[in-house]
């Protein structure tokens, strides 16, 4: 009965959500709507093709056409696919395979440099000819898969010595090679100068879109260039997220997906049933890896700059809070989560600390009869936005302590939830 009255509400509120955000895109309501519906294509108990014809209706539907009008819609959904992506990555090697990795921000930054030093006019400073930047096509296309074969080449060299150690012994070691990773950006620019130091690399090239702005012009859409390109780079993050999302659907399903989850549950079992241990944690790592670099090399080409400082350890530390808040091992948590965590950066800390100074400037005294306190006495310190860290170590506890498996849990840990509370 419960699986088909949201069968019946879940397009019901589809259809209102995408009504509500198309006609009221600049609107906080129209905006928290849709991201309910999604979250509940996601999580309630409804047939497949239900969930998925609401999901599509508002991501490639009511997004893009409310976004001509606030293009802040194209930038959230950007960051959130992206994020979604690395989230999805990094849930393999910590969520299926139980392998804790602190320095996946590493990855990230080998995809985003792979396409900056070749896609910029930096290569010319140590290859003779003067042929660069690469034009956008075809190279961003060829980079991108070229980003992913060397962070998965990276992945596999690193999981060499270090997936010989378990446990907080292997945090501590990637932990330092992500570390490794953000320094040697920050350092090659002597005596050759390939990363060009601290001041980063920009600007990078970006691949052509007369194609899209023939389409647009086709159905008598007429946008500027910048909003041409955020609509381009929307579509093809949520393409390669799509892709990815198959790829850890697929993997989940297969004879790699059970060994990993073995490995997770008991190395000793694994290996006493022939599992080789090395083999399958070399394989989540690289796998992993390879998902951030296709992000990273997309994340240059749209941010058009790319510095040592994008790439911190608290990237790392950012998606994995994401991983922890959906649902360790979970694929649709691990979707939910990079979404909340992105909103979280995006609107509610920045928004919270915009109105605390509205209310610190305006003065405004809060007066309960028995205790009063006047809002300019606020220390300018007070700012959410400064205490993202703060955040997320409470997210990571309160999630410990009240939800261990997550905003939506991995089928065996729900299934586990549900036989203890019998």
């Amino acid at each position: 009965m419960k699986k088909t009255w949201t069968s019946i509400l879940l397009p019901l509120c589809g259809v209102a959500a995408l009504c509500l955000l198309v006609c009221c895109p600049r609107s906080k309501l129209s905006l928290l709507a849709a991201l309910a519906v999604l979250f509940a294509a996601l999580s309630v108990k409804a047939p497949k093709w239900i969930k998925a014809v609401t999901f599509i209706a508002i991501v490639l539907i009511a997004v893009p056409i409310a976004g001509f009008k606030d293009s802040f819609l194209f930038e959230l959904g950007i960051q959130i696919g992206i994020y979604a992506a690395l989230a999805l990555g990094l849930n393999i090697v910590v969520g299926m395979a139980g392998l804790l990795d602190l320095g996946y921000a590493g990855f990230f930054a080998i995809g985003a440099y792979t396409w900056a030093i070749f896609g910029s006019g930096q290569a010319n400073a140590f290859i003779a000819g003067g042929h660069f930047p690469l034009p956008g096509w075809p190279y961003f296309y060829l980079f991108i898969v070229l980003a992913i074969m060397l962070a998965a080449l990276t992945g596999t060299l690193i999981g060499l010595p270090a997936l010989r150690l378990r446990g907080d012994y292997l945090a501590i070691v990637t932990l330092g090679l992500g570390q490794t990773v953000r320094l040697m950006a920050n350092n090659l620019d002597h005596p050759v100068n390939i990363t060009n130091g601290p001041q980063g690399i920009s600007p990078i090239e970006r691949p052509p879109i007369g194609w899209l702005d023939s389409v647009l012009r086709t159905m008598g859409i007429h946008a500027p260039p910048a909003l041409e390109y955020s609509l381009f780079f929307y579509l093809l993050v949520l393409f390669v997220a799509g892709i990815v999302v198959l790829i850890n659907i697929r993997l989940d399903r297969s004879r790699f997906g059970r060994a990993w989850v073995a490995i997770r549950e008991d190395e000793i079992a694994a290996r006493s049933v022939g599992i080789s241990l090395m083999k399958t944690k070399m394989l989540a790592f690289a796998t992993g890896a390879a998902f951030s670099g296709a992000m990273g090399a997309i994340f240059a080409a749209k941010q058009l700059f790319v510095s040592p400082e994008s790439f911190t350890f608290l990237q790392s530390i950012t998606i994995l809070v994401m991983v922890l808040l959906g649902g360790m091992g979970s694929i649709r948590g691990a979707i939910v989560g990079a979404a909340a965590v992105t909103l979280l950066n995006i609107e509610v800390l920045k928004n919270l600390s915009d109105v605390l100074n509205s209310v610190r400037q305006s003065g405004f005294v809060l007066n309960l009869g028995f205790w009063q306190f006047n809002f300019a006495q606020l220390s300018s310190q007070l700012e959410p936005a400064k205490y993202e860290r703060m955040v997320f170590g409470l997210i990571i506890i309160l999630m410990t302590i009240f939800r261990p498996g997550g905003l939506i849990p991995e089928r065996r840990h729900r299934l586990e939830m549900e036989k203890e509370e019998e």
